[in-house]
């Protein structure tokens, strides 16, 4: 009994000297991190301006995130002849006319603008927001997110299992892969840029045309069903090797006995991939897929350097609030939003994953 009372003894002042350690980090932590953290949730209940002066500051409290993800579903109702009460209709379609949307939209208290429209059970709707630019790049970083990082992660192992596995000039070839990560956004953007030239001076009309394949005369930045896919091109060139560096690390941890105990069970390649490899990799690709979700929702440069104003992720809209606007307010607003968004998909990864009970 002594014996066990002094080992309990020595685990309390193990214990406290742990907490006297750790007080320093945490006291920066707090400094350094949770109280922008605070001031940026406190700014976005105001309407403070960025560089006003002694400019006042009111209290708006859920103002601007109302301005920001307000919306509203109304019913078009269709265009009626005022001789015969027959519906208009398309002479060329044969399908029935409705009502602008400019005319049905609410402009008080607040103006709504056309978000889109969409037919259910045979009528005509419209959704209308009050900022649907904001609305738009969510859409916008939710697509990006989710093609570019299921990209990123499948090519990154594929990468990683070949860099992995023994060849001459494994060396050269991992050092090879970086190179793209290594490259600086805003110089790879510029490339890109470059690459998508809408004339036979870009890299793929000139491929392209060469092919047969289009008369190189692809706009790939201006038509609007190209800009996302060329964005997320740009993306999943440059963030592959630092999916698949992880995902790496993670393959070194794996012991090979355990392929050796396989083989002897007679287990061919695909089956201990799904059986050994894949399962112990999950937690790297976890924690990859945090950090990469963490940049592709946060996503700035690649849509700001290519893209400018012709379209918005979440970040290069607050960008546009807070330093074209000057409306500071609303851009905390925005930044509250994006942590929101990151915190609700670490959350979704590490349960899925089950990274939390490993």
């Amino acid at each position: 009994m002594p014996k066990r009372r002094k080992y309990s003894d020595l685990a309390n002042r193990e214990q406290r000297l742990s907490y006297k350690l750790l007080a320093p980090a945490l006291i920066v932590l707090t400094l350094v991190a949770l109280y922008p953290l605070f001031q940026v949730f406190y700014t976005s209940f105001t309407d403070r301006r960025f560089a006003a002066g002694d400019q006042e500051v009111n209290f708006v409290g859920l103002g601007n995130y109302s301005a920001l993800l307000g919306f509203t579903i109304i019913e078009l109702p269709p265009l009626v002849d005022e001789e015969t009460g027959e519906k208009i209709t398309d002479p060329e379609t044969g399908k029935t006319e409705y009502e602008r949307a400019i005319r049905v939209l609410p402009r008080q208290p607040h103006r709504y603008k056309e978000l889109f429209q969409f037919n259910w059970f045979g009528k005509r709707y419209v959704v209308g927001a009050r900022d649907p630019i904001f609305l738009t790049a969510i859409w916008n970083t939710l697509l990006f997110t989710l093609f570019s990082v299921f990209l990123e992660t499948i090519l990154g192992l594929g990468v990683a299992l070949v860099v992995n596995s023994k060849f001459r000039g494994r060396g050269a070839m991992r050092a090879t892969m970086l190179v793209p990560w290594a490259v600086i956004t805003v110089v790879s953007a510029r490339i890109w840029e470059w690459m998508f030239a809408s004339s036979r001076a870009g890299f793929f009309n000139m491929i392209f045309n060469r092919l047969g394949i289009s008369d190189g005369q692809t706009s790939f930045l201006t038509t609007a069903s190209l800009q996302l896919p060329a964005l997320i091109m740009v993306d999943v060139w440059k963030t592959t090797p630092f999916m698949a560096l992880l995902i790496l690390a993670g393959l070194q941890t794996i012991p090979n006995e355990l392929y050796e105990a396989g083989q002897v069970d007679g287990a061919g390649r695909i089956r201990q991939f799904l059986s050994i490899t894949l399962p112990l990799l999950k937690p790297a690709i976890a924690v990859a897929l945090i950090f990469r979700t963490l940049d592709a929702l946060r996503v700035f440069d690649v849509f700001h350097v290519i893209m400018g104003n012709r379209m918005y992720s979440m970040a290069s809209y607050n960008y546009y609030q807070l330093i074209g606007n000057r409306n500071m307010g609303l851009a905390s607003a925005i930044g509250v939003i994006i942590f929101i968004f990151i915190a609700v998909f670490a959350v979704i990864y590490i349960r899925m994953m089950g990274v939390d009970k490993e």
